[in-house]
């Protein structure tokens, strides 16, 4: 890249692609170049900003990007796995992952089998001042060459196998993904006294537990309530109960932050859920709760309720009712403004008001989109409306306003130390 290409990126990052590549460019200005660097620092400005705001730094096509960690979970990752000798990333892509998670290492490997990868990742690592060796290989070839030294136990060998087939399709089987974690994982736990697998949130919990053997812990990792990826950590020979991590991310400072700290952690053995026992209303009290993804991922329906001392609405609805406010709950608060039986008069009496809301369903005969249009609501998070079931299989509608976000660093310790910061 020279420096009128530089230069022609930096003073035109905010354009519109599109309008951009209409333009006439000098004659000493890679265009297509332009194209691509503005596109894929637009896409990383949220996403990856330490690394979209380098602009020595450069990048790949869209679907690199697209399927590449975001920082905050990047940073995440790190902070679950111990330091030590070696780190290996056998699916080097953009290679966010491997530049954050081998800061705790002394030698650090980037397996990538696309050479334009390999390529743009030895270039970017140089400018991030960051040692990490590059090669250009695909997971099996360099396990198999890991096999075959006697120095071959690495402290860490980190996996995120592609999620999508030839015809761009996701996948929602471990065994679908490349490279193949379930044929590979005897391997896997030869050369290493740690591995982390990333894997998509699509996938089924049962599914994971019921293919790969030796896991230690699983982490549902949200961002901004929405799950973005689930973490599989695994050690050789470990047979204990499996810890779940519930994760939520919240960048510090953004409207809806969940905490003065960027993360929230529910954790739990799948034997206290089993154990659990919920209580449950027969009607909506004070105050509505909605569990963060990472949860309702989790499967932990039980013990929320055991756990927070809150009301289940119904075996099968996943929402929660209480009259005093539990102000450090891991998901939306509400204040309930009123319910009532869904029928013919709830747009007269309950709703009579209403022309904007958030809607939801939850174990409800209509879908999200049928129930706004039923109740001809505009979409606004001025007010919040839940068409759902309660015991008895009662249909209902609740109308709810939003509480304030927690802000009580003071029970960050509460529910028995299971919140973490």
């Amino acid at each position: 890249m020279n420096t009128a290409t530089r230069d022609f990126i930096e003073s035109h990052l905010k354009d519109d692609v599109r309008q951009l590549a209409l333009q006439k460019f000098p004659d000493d200005v890679d265009k297509m170049l332009v194209l691509n660097q503005i596109e894929a620092r637009q896409l990383l400005s949220k996403k990856v900003p330490s690394w979209a705001s380098n602009p020595d730094l450069l990048f790949p096509k869209h679907l690199s990007i697209e399927q590449c960690s975001s920082e905050l979970t990047a940073k995440y990752k790190a902070s679950i796995i111990s330091g030590g000798d070696t780190f290996v990333d056998l699916t080097g892509g953009l290679g966010i992952d491997s530049y954050f998670l081998s800061e705790k290492f002394k030698t650090s490997y980037y397996i990538e089998n696309q050479k334009e990868l390999c390529d743009l990742a030895e270039h970017n690592f140089g400018v991030l001042g960051r040692k990490i060796t590059v090669v250009n290989s695909d997971a099996e070839s360099f396990l198999n060459d890991l096999t075959s030294r006697r120095d071959n136990a690495c402290v860490v060998l980190y996996l995120d196998p592609a999620r999508r087939d030839v015809y761009n399709r996701k996948m929602v089987s471990l065994h679908d993904c490349s490279p193949d974690v379930v044929d590979l994982q005897n391997v896997l736990l030869k050369n290493s006294k740690n591995i982390l697998i990333k894997s998509s949130p699509m996938l089924d919990i049962s599914l994971i537990t019921n293919e790969l053997q030796n896991i230690s812990e699983i982490h549902m990792v949200s961002v901004k309530n929405e799950c973005k990826e689930i973490l599989i950590k695994i050690e050789p020979g470990f047979d204990g109960e499996i810890k779940y991590y519930c994760v939520e991310l919240q960048p510090v400072g953004t409207r809806h932050a969940l905490s003065p700290q960027d993360e929230m952690v529910f954790q739990f053995v799948e034997s206290e859920e089993k154990s659990a026992i919920p209580s449950f209303s027969s009607t909506v009290k004070k105050y509505l709760y909605e569990p963060n993804s990472s949860l309702m991922k989790s499967g932990a329906y039980k013990l929320i309720s055991q756990r927070f001392g809150i009301e289940k609405l119904h075996v099968n609805s996943h929402l929660y009712t209480s009259d005093n406010l539990i102000s450090d709950f891991p998901g939306r608060i509400f204040e309930v403004v009123g319910f009532a039986p869904f029928n013919k008069k709830i747009k007269k009496e309950l709703l009579k008001d209403i022309t904007e809301a958030s809607v939801a369903t939850r174990n409800f005969p209509l879908s999200t989109n049928d129930l706004r249009k039923n109740l001809n609501l505009k979409e606004s998070d001025k007010n919040f409306v839940f068409g759902t079931t309660l015991i008895g299989e009662k249909k209902v509608v609740i109308l709810a306003q939003r509480q304030p976000v927690f802000q009580d660093s003071s029970l960050r310790e509460g529910r028995g130390g299971l919140w973490s910061y």
